[in-house]
């Protein structure tokens, strides 16, 4: 993976905005908090703590990743929405471009996932360690170099679909991580949240918030 860090200098994108939430979709190659030293502090919070002082963390993706995110505006959003993390009440759906013909059409992915400590970031499938993690999927279409595929995530684990798809060996391509070869050569990792349920901190009514895959 390179070292380097590169951000987008793509500007903000807001998605949706009240009193209680923001949402906005995440540009790939942009960290969501600050990494270690100064030449990672550029990242998506410190961004929209410009325009919304106010606003606070709730969940992150990878930096590769892009798509659907939310951010608390209040201590009272935070606290609702990162419950609802929590407790899984929050659904997710992504969208990713994935090495090979992926069969069949529809199925679950159920490995435990633990940090690879000799390679960290990495993560890996262990058994006696691991924790639970479980990965839907379904085939949108298919040319027989890659298949597009949605995939709905029940637990949130570091790394977890990457490590998911691999595990059925079609690594999402792009992945600086997991895949190899010409699985490797893209200009992205081609994984985006696309779609988040959840209860709106103010009443409780259920929304959803979309963001169309670039790729």
């Amino acid at each position: 993976m390179s070292s380097e860090y590169n951000p987008p200098s793509d500007p903000l994108e807001v998605i949706h905005a009240d009193h209680e939430i923001l949402i906005v979709n995440k540009p790939s190659g942009l960290l969501s908090v600050p990494g270690k030293g100064p030449h990672l502090a550029d990242c998506l919070i410190a961004r929209i703590q410009e325009a919304f002082p106010q606003a606070l963390l709730i969940h992150r993706l990878d930096r590769d990743t892009s798509g659907v995110m939310v951010f608390a505006l209040t201590p009272h959003a935070q606290r609702h929405i990162g419950l609802q993390f929590e407790k899984r009440m929050t659904k997710k759906t992504y969208v990713a471009r994935v090495w090979g013909t992926l069969e069949p059409k529809t199925g679950t992915v159920d490995l435990p996932l633990i940090v690879d400590w000799e390679n960290r970031p990495l993560q890996k499938v262990c058994h006696e360690t691991g924790k639970a993690a479980q990965t839907d999927w379904k085939v949108l279409r298919s040319d027989g170099v890659e298949s597009r595929v949605r995939m709905m995530p029940k637990t949130g684990r570091s790394h977890q679909l990457r490590v998911h798809m691999l595990s059925l060996g079609h690594p999402i391509l792009g992945d600086p991580f997991y895949a190899t070869g010409e699985a490797l050569n893209y200009d992205r990792l081609m994984l985006h949240s696309e779609e988040l349920r959840l209860r709106h901190p103010d009443g409780g009514e259920g929304v959803r918030f979309r963001a169309k895959a670039p790729f």
